[in-house]
């Protein structure tokens, strides 16, 4: 007989719970277990990083259980490779000799200073040279890293000595060599991956509420803050442009210009949709909501990178609305610039100065209007690499922040991490889970350059 069958439904429902923790199948596959009982048992039962509790199925059946389940298995566990593991690949060893062999022919062509029977001899003498410059410091590290791999088989062979103290000087020696192959190893691999164009820029960041109403609002105003906290953390330039608060001190929709070095690096992967999910301050009946909000990083072009034609604005001029006392409501402070082939806005009210809130209003026109010719170009790359990172697009749910449970999940990487407060702070936890994303990116562009499957081992 069937004892799971012929318990009540909510008894068998939590029977199968036991079950599940207990390893049995109960025709279910245990390796989906996370899922599916986050999936079809999230009505029955509380649950958090404690365990589980069964709520009001009207038995006295209760279930605890100790261990800690998460909706997503960790991404970071499962596809993260270590550096010795992506150097045992046959596709890397391929590729770097496939570098070495082009940057032998771009010096024996500098070198002879002369390409025959070809009428733009001159201009491919000058590419030749420019891809020479890069990938010296590549080939370089690579012939060191050979090296130190010859010194390393020369030093192993002096362990036969029977001579304690020589034993004990070459280990010394050993140790030595490998921490230089590690580290010869891993500014390889940092040289593989290209550095993206915006990565050295600027950035304008751009906060707006999304579905929850008031408590969207108050949320991501606590975003906004974070990021300022996480600025400063840096020792960058924070600089609001714009701030439209609600009734209840949220901010419905706001945008700041930070700058410093590698911002635009640590801060590009922070691009989506942000969810919180806790009991609002607004909720008189304790119950629980889930709002979202989302956070735009756009880079931020200097003018000699990306020029507006001023015959494509048209500006116009507004008097200032909410708070500022005398001021609103009797000069014409406020700027509205359309950029009329492509329709993109921006307005700027922040300052008393019309000529300063237009130069704001034009750092953020010119951050669109980049960010949009970036999406443009790299489009097509990202649909082809279906990278797990994403395309940094506004549309994509990121992050999850869930208060009951204290934890903050980036479904990107499936990494999770607790302490909601100190992560809100933006200081060493966000920072922690931006070095994930770019470790994990970097492997990801990495893997697609060398034109590795995930699966292909030796």
């Amino acid at each position: 007989m069937n004892l799971a069958a012929a318990l009540p439904i909510n008894c068998r429902q939590a029977f199968k719970m036991y079950c599940l923790a207990r390893c049995f199948s109960c025709q279910l596959p245990t390796p989906s277990l996370p899922d599916y009982v986050f999936r079809k048992y999230n009505r029955g039962f509380t649950y958090g990083a404690v365990g589980y509790t069964q709520r009001r199925y009207g038995s006295s059946l209760k279930l605890n259980w100790s261990r800690c389940l998460h909706a997503t298995v960790s991404l970071m566990d499962e596809k993260l490779l270590s550096v010795e593991q992506i150097f045992e690949k046959r596709s890397l060893r391929q590729y770097l000799m496939k570098m070495e062999t082009e940057y032998n022919q771009c010096l024996k062509v500098v070198n002879n200073n002369i390409i025959e029977g070809k009428q733009d001899a001159e201009e491919e003498l000058r590419a030749k040279r420019t891809r020479l410059s890069m990938l010296s410091p590549l080939i370089h590290c690579v012939r060191m890293l050979e090296a130190k791999q010859q010194e390393m088989t020369e030093t192993e062979t002096l362990l036969k000595d029977e001579d304690p103290d020589m034993v004990e000087l070459v280990n010394i020696e050993r140790q030595a060599c490998l921490k230089g192959i590690q580290d010869l190893r891993q500014k390889i691999l940092s040289l593989l991956v290209p550095e993206e164009d915006s990565d050295l820029s600027d950035l304008v960041l751009e906060v707006t509420a999304g579905v929850g109403g008031q408590e969207a609002m108050l949320f991501t105003a606590e975003v906004f803050d974070m990021y300022h906290g996480f600025a400063q953390y840096q020792g960058w330039a924070f600089d609001i442009l714009e701030c439209m608060k609600s009734e209840l001190g949220g901010v419905r929709q706001a945008s700041a210009s930070i700058s410093g070095p590698m911002c635009y690096k640590k801060m590009k992967f922070e691009a989506g949709v942000h969810r919180v999910q806790r009991i609002p301050k607004t909720e008189k009946q304790g119950r629980m909501h889930t709002s979202t909000m989302t956070v735009a990083v756009l880079p931020q072009p200097t003018e000699i990178l990306f020029t507006i034609n001023a015959k494509d604005l048209k500006i116009e001029t507004k008097r200032a609305s909410g708070a500022g006392g005398q001021h609103v409501n009797t000069t014409d402070s406020a700027v509205r610039i359309v950029h009329l082939p492509t329709g993109v806005v921006s307005e700027c009210q922040q300052e008393r100065s019309q000529l300063k809130n237009k130069e704001k209003a034009m750092k953020v026109l010119r951050a669109k209007l980049y960010s949009m010719k970036l999406e443009e170009e790299t489009s097509k790359r990202y649909m082809a690499r279906k990278i797990q990172i994403g395309t940094k697009g506004r549309s994509e749910k990121i992050r999850t922040y869930n208060f009951p449970q204290d934890r903050i999940t980036d479904h990107r990487i499936g990494k999770t991490v607790h302490d909601v407060r100190e992560f809100l702070a933006g200081e060493d936890v966000l920072e922690e889970m931006n070095t994930s994303l770019l470790e994990f990116s970097n492997q990801e562009t990495l893997i697609d350059i060398i034109g590795e499957n995930d699966s292909e081992t030796d």
